[in-house]
């Protein structure tokens, strides 16, 4: 909701350098932010936060399939600013329902018909460029992208190695110097780096349409360059779900000449805690273009695939076969959560989307559901997905299915991103929920179409099944850095926990790194409008005390404020919903302890239902205690927290 946006004329100072170079400073509303913008013979931006020098001048241009490149040798046509102040009402409210959105922005116009447009934010600033090239199609052969640090910054990267730019996205964040990343290894986008001082950035972009992902390479420097995968002209298939790639063109996007292009941006804050908060993703993103929404239902799932459907206590064979099924309805039912998920295999063929396997009676499983007012979610694979979109949805509209998962896409070229703006498309029309699996970042299409609830994009839970890399460690680091880019289906909930030097993989019984209380702070600090319960609902009801619990948290969130966060090792934050508070917190390998002022309360008084870990946890990861208790505002609120250890409390006002 746009509440107001004014013109005001001398954000932007011109500084005359030369009889052609001009100098243009933009400020953040608070005046601690800078973004000085030089037109010379290329186009530069630096950026300074309270004083701090964070970028020095680094170019930005287009090279064209034409040969021409826009920004080099610049001519200045005009030049104007804006200030913008509004706020947002989130359909689907990841962190906040309200947002407000308050900025200064310049747009330089130049000869050659494009302009560059940049953003100053109290919390980061952005580019982008904007094309009046005629509605013909353009080729993109490179965007300079280039950001040119003040020093040797730490950063944290998720190392990819595939040469033709694809990903899962689902790589370990490690701490590292720039200076120790050479010009042979890129990472993916968000990228976390913090300066001496101890500013922390994200680097990361936003608004992508009709155009390829960025991803960024080291230079053995302080200095991390762009570049993109480029447009697939032909690939051989691997198997069901994978390809060889044969050809390519030279260009990345063949796009319209008359665009704007994706943001790229820099997420800026003080302390890491304050990443927790930030939604300048969102902010950069278009609107929402869906009329009706109100069918749209985030919720709590039963998922069958991270457990292997290995439910026990039953006088049937579980498997991928409707009693199974019923059995994920029922529990599901019985503890309020809003849908199940039917996971690989539920069909005859993982291409063939449109029938069920033998052993499935889908049509009854659905209904069964319906009656117990569960809604059922089908995974699919993308490709034959993407081949027969419009047949396949509208079958799964007259079975009446809620929603899709839709896995494996591993790219994030400009085919890739059109297919997720198609997907959002085609799924809303039909009033279908959407989470997208094998998934680069969020970019914000998800404001857009606010149907698509969920993107995975993140080393998550399942990885447990097969590695020991879903460490404490690992989890206190994801939301300060993937989960900045938006929600993440990192799939919580596994209830056989285990200490330091205990763990051991397993495929039919899986179990996690750190306490049980550590897995219960996910359903509060994880952004996830869909949110997974991904453990053996046969184990969950062995624990109806602790099961209630965890289905009592919501998976959106009308206000958001982080109480403590340092990346890597801990993580706090209170949430509101409705009239309730929530308080998550986890950490790594340390035990910790934190004395939380309860400032954010009203004048009311709150039962807290806490849950901490447990008197013998040390002993027995899983062990944790649950107190109930009077809290109100002005009081402090202690968390303690084992090694590997968390935190939840749930606080209802008192009537």
């Amino acid at each position: 909701m746009i509440t107001k946006a004014t013109k005001i004329l001398c954000i932007a100072i011109f500084l005359y350098t030369g009889a052609f170079a001009k100098d243009y400073v933009l400020l953040s509303p608070d005046k601690k932010t800078q973004i000085r913008v030089a037109v010379n013979k290329t186009i530069t931006w630096s950026v300074s936060r309270s004083k701090e020098l964070l970028i020095k001048p680094s170019p930005m241009s287009m090279t064209l399939g034409n040969g021409s490149t826009l920004g080099l040798s610049p001519t200045v046509l005009k030049a104007s600013t804006n200030s913008v102040k509004q706020s947002i009402t989130a359909v689907i409210p990841v962190r906040n329902k309200i947002i407000a959105e308050v900025y200064n922005e310049l747009k330089i116009v130049l000869k050659g018909g494009y302009a560059v447009e940049f953003r100053a934010y109290d919390d980061g600033v952005a580019y982008r460029f904007v094309t009046a090239l005629g509605a013909v199609p353009v080729e993109i052969n490179q965007e300079e992208v280039a950001f040119n640090f003040n020093e040797d910054c730490e950063i944290y990267l998720p190392k990819e190695n595939n040469k033709e730019l694809q990903s899962h996205y689902e790589g370990d964040f490690k701490a590292m110097k720039l200076s120790e990343i050479p010009n042979t290894q890129y990472g993916y986008l968000p990228l976390y780096i913090a300066t001496a001082a101890g500013t922390k950035m994200v680097i990361t972009e936003a608004d992508i349409h009709d155009y390829a992902n960025l991803f960024l390479y080291g230079t053995g420097g302080n200095s991390l360059t762009g570049s993109f995968p480029k447009v697939i002209l032909e690939a051989t298939p691997k198997g069901d779900r994978g390809e060889v790639i044969t050809k390519k063109a030279d260009y990345h996007a063949k796009t319209s000449g008359n665009r704007s292009y994706p943001w790229r941006t820099i997420i800026i804050s003080s302390t890491d805690k304050g990443l927790l908060e930030n939604e300048l993703v969102y902010k950069l993103a278009q609107p929402n273009v869906l009329k009706d929404t109100e069918w749209i239902k985030p919720g709590k799932v039963a998922w069958d695939w991270w457990n292997d459907n290995n439910i026990y206590g039953v006088n049937f064979k579980s498997g991928l076969n409707t009693d199974t099924y019923k059995y994920y309805v029922d529990f599901a039912a019985e503890y309020g959560l809003e849908y199940i998920i039917l996971d690989e295999g539920w069909s005859r063929t993982t291409t063939d989307l449109l029938a069920a396997n033998p052993q499935l009676n889908l049509e009854e499983l659905i209904k069964y559901a319906a009656d117990k007012h569960v809604g059922v979610i089908l995974w699919a694979l993308w490709k034959p997905l993407d081949k027969n979109m419009d047949a396949i949805l509208d079958q799964y509209v007259k079975w009446g299915i809620k929603g899709i998962k839709v896995d494996f896409m591993a790219r994030a070229d400009q085919y890739m991103v059109n297919f997720y703006e198609r997907t959002a498309q085609a799924t809303a029309k039909r009033k279908l929920l959407l989470d997208m699996h094998g998934a680069y970042k969020p970019v914000g299409l998800n404001r857009e179409y606010p149907n698509l609830l969920n993107y995975e994009g993140v080393r998550g839970a399942e990885n447990n099944k097969w590695e020991e890399t879903i460490t404490p460690e690992h989890n206190v680091t994801l939301p300060f850095t993937r989960m900045v880019a938006g929600p993440m289906d990192y799939t919580p909930g596994a209830m056989l926990n285990s200490n330091k030097g205990e763990f051991h993989m397993s495929n039919t019984k899986p179990m996690s790194m750190g306490t049980r209380a550590h897995q219960t702070s996910m359903y509060v600090l994880y952004d996830s409008p869909l949110q997974m319960l991904c453990d053996n609902p046969s184990n969950y009801r062995k624990e109806p005390v602790y099961t209630h619990y965890i289905a009592r948290f919501p998976t959106t969130w009308d206000k958001t404020i982080a109480l403590e966060g340092k990346i890597g090792e801990y993580a706090v934050v209170a949430r509101k919903n409705g009239n309730n508070w929530y308080i998550g917190g986890m950490t790594n390998w340390d035990a910790r302890s934190f004395t939380i002022p309860l400032t954010f309360l009203d004048g009311k008084k709150y039962k807290i239902e806490l849950l901490k870990d447990g008197i013998n946890v040390g002993k027995y990861a899983a062990d944790y205690q649950i107190i109930t208790q009077e809290v109100e505002k002005g009081e402090n609120l202690t968390l303690d927290m084992a090694a590997g250890g968390g935190y939840a409390a749930i606080l209802t006002p008192i009537n």
